[in-house]
């Protein structure tokens, strides 16, 4: 560092460059996806709280993932609305670095809990008579403490590494947050360490877990087929159909944000991946699940003919 340059206090998020008008339409669109978000989740979870048909493993890992998604967008998105209306836009560096600590804390732990999942469906599927031996609630509960473990760490390397680098402006992050790729930039020393281990974590907890995933979900396709009743296969098919939609929407985002060459305008093309993390990914997720899953169509007109016997 030359002996001119001085710590940056705080950073400006650009976020969207648009018109007033369109930022005032885009603010009220992404607080309806984002209350969609928390009421669908939160729906989720007060499912499974209530209806002891839940209590199995399957939908113990289902309200860790919905603890994540509302987690993941309450990091991001309430800065984001209030970015959309505020001229100002500033963020300390404090709470910049917090939030991007939590954005890959929350991203690497539900890439482990996918992982979780479809390993629930692999044991359920092809070891059914050996499902509750292997998949007790001594193994899940080992499983959840691993993936949020795990995932902590692993954000804590970026962080680590990210506070070794001098900023010192200019000051201003082309996000709507403060994601890693974008604080990256405005470092000013050389960021090959941290660019390399993004992209080794990248293939630590995106590939890995991704191959295992489909890994798993083979062997459950082969032993679907050869489910001789109608009606099993149809349930099976239900279940693991919603859980590959989740995996597809999340694992694909995030492969080509972090690991695919950049395109012509790689600033748009992260915010709109990011956008897929923030807001798509949770709020659909509890409708995944629930429009395709017959337990928790169920789930939902035993907890309200419990209200309506009261």
């Amino acid at each position: 560092m030359t002996e001119n340059q001085t710590w940056v206090p705080e950073f400006t998020l650009q976020g969207f460059q648009l018109s007033p008008r369109m930022q005032i339409l885009l603010c009220c669109l992404f607080s309806l996806f984002y209350t969609l978000t928390l009421l669908g989740n939160g729906v989720i979870l007060g499912l499974i709280w209530l209806d002891s048909k839940l209590h199995t493993p399957m939908y113990f890992f289902l309200s860790h993932l919905a603890i994540v998604d509302i987690s993941y967008a309450s990091n991001n998105v309430p800065k984001m609305l209030a970015n959309l209306l505020d001229k100002k836009k500033t963020i300390y560096f404090v709470p910049c670095i917090m939030q991007t600590f939590l954005y890959m804390a929350f991203a690497h732990t539900e890439c482990l809990i996918l992982v979780m999942m479809s390993y629930d469906r692999f044991v359920a599927i092809c070891h059914p008579l050996q499902y509750s031996v292997i998949m007790s609630w001594k193994v899940c509960t080992s499983m959840a403490v691993v993936s949020w473990t795990c995932g902590s760490l692993l954000a804590l390397v970026h962080v680590v590494l990210i506070l070794r680098l001098p900023f010192c402006g200019p000051h201003q992050i082309n996000h709507f947050f403060c994601e890693i790729l974008s604080v990256l930039k405005l470092a000013c020393a050389d960021t090959t360490l941290n660019q390399v281990v993004i992209f080794a974590a990248s293939v630590f907890i995106l590939v890995g877990p991704l191959c295992l995933v489909l890994i798993s979900y083979t062997r459950i396709l082969v032993a679907i087929l050869r489910i001789q009743s109608g009606e099993g296969r149809r349930k099976a098919f239900s279940t693991c159909s919603s859980h590959l939609c989740v995996v597809g929407l999340f694992f694909g985002s995030a492969i080509v944000m972090y690991m695919a060459p950049k395109s012509q305008h790689p600033e748009t093309q992260q915010k709109i991946l990011s956008l897929f993390y923030s807001l798509f990914n949770p709020m659909l997720n509890p409708l995944i699940y629930s429009l395709r899953n017959a337990e928790v169509k169920g789930a939902v007109k035993r907890v309200l003919w419990k209200q309506r016997s009261r």
